[in-house]
């Protein structure tokens, strides 16, 4: 595999700005204590897996609702509200990569497997959340391991399960893309399953905000905090119309397809939060909203 998969985002400290609007100190730490509670409570939705299927999917993405609403964070769903066209047929999400929130709103939707960075693996009380839910674990240090990484997808895809990605291969601010890289994209193809490109963006009121990304020198504390400070935090999961099994013929031809689709995002048009970085003016990046 060659060494261009690994994929960078001018995206810096620059690109985050001051919070246009911060809750009280006691909002904050009554968020900290309930989100807290929600991720302990994942103890018990162990016993979700004693569940018929439809019920446990249920409780599993109430769960992962509820922690993405202890932080203050609230989910619009556009399009449909499952990522599954066909019950217990496989298919590939594609996403693009904005914040650690974003695991959390995807589940929000419907929980699914999803392909992560390694060290989100260690990362305190989150890791073992994204753990739980069937993570496959990526070493960007070890592209040698990616073929066998996309067989293993590939399998879980036959399988019938619903696999997420993101397709950028890095986070970027929110405010701009990165282009699709095609590598996993592979593992539909080999599975002969659908992909179903979706879009997340956050805004606070009608503008989109840079508040939740994980960008430049961030730490997951500093990202966490922006996000218990924020005021009317809204988390946009835009589900696009999937690409049917031989729709392309390679993968980066598919990669191609779910990265235009999501340029052609058809929603309200939004402006960007003042309080946002200039680092995007002097740049010439893709923006998200087409």
């Amino acid at each position: 595999m060659s060494h261009a998969w690994m994929p960078a985002s001018p995206c810096g400290d620059g690109c985050v700005g001051s919070t246009p609007g911060e809750v009280g100190r006691l909002r904050q730490t009554w968020r900290a204590v309930m989100a807290v509670t929600a991720i302990l409570c994942g103890a018990w939705i162990a016993l979700a897996l004693l569940l018929p299927g439809k019920q446990r999917e249920s409780v599993v993405r109430l769960w992962f609702h509820a922690i993405l609403r202890a932080f203050g964070v609230r989910l619009e769903v556009h399009g449909a509200r499952k990522f599954q066209e066909i019950p217990k047929r496989g298919v590939l999400v594609a996403s693009n990569h904005v914040s650690w929130l974003d695991e959390l709103a995807i589940d929000s939707v419907q929980p699914v497997k999803i392909v992560a960075k390694k060290d989100i693996k260690s990362w305190p009380v989150l890791g073992p959340i994204i753990t739980a839910v069937g993570t496959v674990y990526l070493d960007r240090e070890k592209l040698r391991e990616l073929p066998q990484t996309v067989n293993e997808l590939a399998a879980t895809l036959r399988n019938g399960s619903a696999v997420a990605i993101h397709a950028e291969g890095t986070t970027w601010c929110g405010l701009a893309s990165g282009h699709y890289k095609p590598a996993l994209f592979q593992a539909a193809l080999d599975a002969g399953v659908p992909v179903r490109p979706i879009v997340l963006r956050y805004r606070i009121g009608d503008h989109l905000t840079t508040q939740p990304a994980f960008v430049g020198s961030d730490t997951l504390v500093d990202s966490i905090r922006r996000v218990l400070k924020a005021r009317d935090l809204v988390v946009e999961v835009h589900v696009l119309d999937e690409i049917a099994p031989g729709g392309a013929g390679s993968r980066r031809e598919l990669a191609k397809l779910a990265e235009e689709q999501s340029i052609r995002l058809t929603s309200t048009q939004l402006e960007i939060a003042l309080s946002t970085g200039d680092n995007h003016r002097a740049r010439p990046i893709t923006p998200l909203v087409a």
